[in-house]
């Protein structure tokens, strides 16, 4: 009977802790700041990908060049200019089967046509997007990985989300008018 209680009290320890494993960070730009909890139990070479990315400065100084209301805000690889900022580091492997589902929130490793090519580039979903999710592993079914999500400033989100858009440098559409500069990202809790 006493060792009931015990089991019940590990349980919750061990459940904690695993909740607490998972590294946060708070993203700051120039239309607000966000914390993002990071699903490294989940996606851990994305996340590791990205936090390399953050710890190396390579975010500060780029934009969300890319917002679709409705949809979804993406940055990490463009400066103001709209110059692309090339990566040092190798694609990663796309981790989107994790069972992690790309809703309102939540960020999703950006990519070419290629499942395996994401680099650098983010974004942060705005709806429900379902179409984005893992159905097979073929070039048509792999989908987006989703690798964290955002726990406050969803408020900075739909600020950047609800700004006018329209053609800029070579991008036909979905430009901000006003830049949004990620000005850090950075790490603020870890295992």
């Amino acid at each position: 009977m006493r060792s009931l209680p015990l089991l019940i009290l590990g349980m919750l320890f061990w459940s904690v802790q695993a909740i607490a494993a998972n590294p946060m960070v708070e993203l700051k730009t120039s239309a607000g700041a966000m914390r993002i909890e990071l699903f490294a139990d989940k996606a851990p070479k994305s996340v590791a990908n990205f936090l390399q990315y953050a710890k190396t400065g390579f975010y500060d100084g780029l934009v969300f060049h890319r917002v679709i209301a409705g949809f979804m805000i993406q940055g990490g690889g463009h400066y103001p200019d709209f110059r692309e900022k090339r990566s040092d580091r190798p694609p990663i492997e796309n981790e989107a089967g994790n069972g992690l589902k790309n809703e309102t929130g939540t960020l999703a490793m950006a990519r070419k046509p290629d499942p395996h090519s994401a680099t650098a580039q983010f974004f942060i979903n705005l709806a429900d997007n379902a179409f984005l999710d893992f159905r097979e592993a073929s070039p048509a079914g792999f989908g987006y990985a989703v690798f964290g999500r955002v726990t406050e400033g969803m408020e900075t989100v739909t600020r950047i989300a609800n700004l006018p858009t329209g053609a800029g440098g070579p991008f036909a559409a979905d430009v901000p008018r006003q830049p949004v500069l990620i000005e850090s990202i950075k790490l603020i809790s870890s295992k």
